[in-house]
């Protein structure tokens, strides 16, 4: 049994996805969310900026002394995994490999799509892990860095004739290559999911990082025993569920009104602006 908080950090809103399914799988847990807000999107920066938000995202976390940290944005997890990973005694999970998995699992006719901030998209990283597992596969990668603003300004709704105008231009050669499942390889993606479904249409399976993501490391701390458990007991926190803390490094009130309504939950009180230079 282990007390302690899991730490997951994402360039903004995105992650929200991930800590999301995590809350469900593991709603006995502490979950510390940090979205640097204030420098999103990660998508368009440089690998030498990236990593170095990327280091100062983990050092905000591990000061809460996680016992566990989740890097649920895509870019990172392709530009600075390595080196995160190696800095920290910890399990530190990546968002790449739990959806490459699925998606192989799922495909029919191996013709697998992934879409994916620029950076994701120019590091090869879901090619060279579908390849591992499916070394005939057709694999069609496309960057779509419109897609992270539209969240993070809420325009989400399958309706919005921006984003679907936007998604259409995006999908287009997807549709025509005739991939059967997409791999949404950026954790804001999934919040168009319904945006990306009406282009792809019903015969395609979507994927989401996020989600496997949860999945694999809601598993892989129970083997670890790193599980939070009789709560009751040890008088730390309430034993029903953990509590949920978000900082941002830019203004809360956005922030509050979208996560809100896609966690299905008020996060209003909860949320802490915070510098991270």
């Amino acid at each position: 049994m282990d007390m302690r908080p899991i730490g997951i950090f994402d360039s903004g809103l995105g992650g929200l996805t991930t800590a999301k399914k995590l809350i469900e799988f593991l709603p006995e847990e502490d979950i510390i969310y940090l979205g640097d807000t204030g420098r999103v999107p990660y998508g368009s920066r440089s690998r030498e900026t990236i990593i170095k938000y990327a280091c100062q995202d983990a050092a905000f976390l591990a000061g809460y002394d996680i016992k566990a940290m989740v890097i649920a944005c895509n870019t990172v997890c392709s530009t600075a995994y390595e080196a995160l990973n190696s800095a920290y005694d910890m399990p530190v999970y990546e968002v790449v490999s739990a959806p490459a998995k699925a998606a192989a699992a799922l495909t029919e006719n191996r013709k697998i799509g992934v879409i994916g901030t620029a950076a994701t998209i120019g590091s090869g990283a879901y090619e060279t892990a579908l390849y591992e597992i499916m070394p005939d596969a057709y694999v069609l990668s496309i960057p779509c860095p419109l897609f992270v603003p539209l969240v993070e300004n809420g325009r989400t709704s399958d309706k919005d004739a921006a984003a679907l105008t936007i998604a259409g231009d995006y999908l287009f050669p997807m549709l025509r290559a005739g991939v059967d499942t997409l791999i949404m390889g950026c954790t804001h993606y999934p919040l168009l999911r319904g945006v990306i479904s009406k282009v792809m249409g019903p015969g395609v399976t979507l994927v989401d990082s996020g989600v496997e993501t949860a999945k694999f490391a809601a598993n892989d701390l129970a083997e670890r025993k790193l599980l939070a458990r009789n709560r009751a007991e040890t008088n730390a926190v309430r034993a029903d569920n953990g509590v949920v803390r978000y900082f941002v490094t830019d203004g809360i009130d956005g922030f509050q009104l979208i996560a809100s309504r896609y966690m299905e939950s008020d996060v209003t009180g909860r949320v802490e602006q915070i510098s991270l230079e």
